[in-house]
């Protein structure tokens, strides 16, 4: 394994520079990170190339499932962007919110802040509304009467389902996501060579 860049031959320095540099135009063109608080970051850790490596099978197995994409943190970014460019972020903004919810450990917290997503999310005319059928609406209406950490869930199922048959598809036919695979292939492959080519140590 490498433990640092200065090891790598000059062009694959390149490529792994060029790869960072096209994620983040994508994300930039998108309009990312305007109110979606940690939604809208992306973060590259060190530098090392362990670090470029990982994040290209990560950019990979996004297409593997859509399990996958919601456990990555910058997937979720690049599928926030994507969504944003379709004006249907508010599913997985509701996703995400009942996400954090569920995290919740304090009773009183958890009842405001279950109100402040049903009027965000859920009532009628609400602001980033979903689209959930109206028995939903109304079981998750009679669930905040007593307000726990699985009173959204069938909310929230139904808004998954939506966006992993609906929009899930379409992100991966996306130019952007194409091109950002495309780029995360030729990566992992140079960064591939450049290992086996790299000197050992001793």
């Amino acid at each position: 394994m490498c433990r640092t860049l200065a090891a790598f031959p000059t062009t694959c320095l390149e490529r792994a520079k060029e790869f960072k540099t096209r994620l983040g135009i994508f994300l930039h063109k998108s309009e990312l990170g305007c109110d979606t608080g940690s939604t809208g970051k992306f973060e590259w850790g060190s530098k090392h190339s362990k670090e470029n490596r990982n994040f290209s099978e990560d950019v990979l197995g996004w297409r593997e499932s859509f399990d996958l994409l919601l456990s990555s943190k910058n997937g979720v970014a690049a599928f926030h962007a994507f969504l944003k460019t379709e004006f249907s972020e508010e599913n997985l903004e509701f996703w995400l919110a009942c996400e954090e919810f569920k995290k919740i450990r304090s009773a009183t917290k958890l009842a405001s802040r279950a109100h402040q997503i049903f009027e965000e999310f859920i009532c009628s005319e609400a602001p980033k509304e979903v689209n959930i059928d109206h028995e939903t609406r109304e079981l998750t209406r009679m669930n905040l009467q007593t307000a726990t950490a699985t009173c959204f869930d069938a909310a929230q199922g139904k808004t998954r389902t939506l966006m992993e048959k609906d929009s899930y598809p379409r992100f991966l036919k996306s130019p952007a996501y194409r091109d950002l695979a495309a780029q995360a292939s030729a990566a992992s492959a140079t960064l591939s060579s450049c290992s086996l080519a790299e000197p050992s140590h001793t």
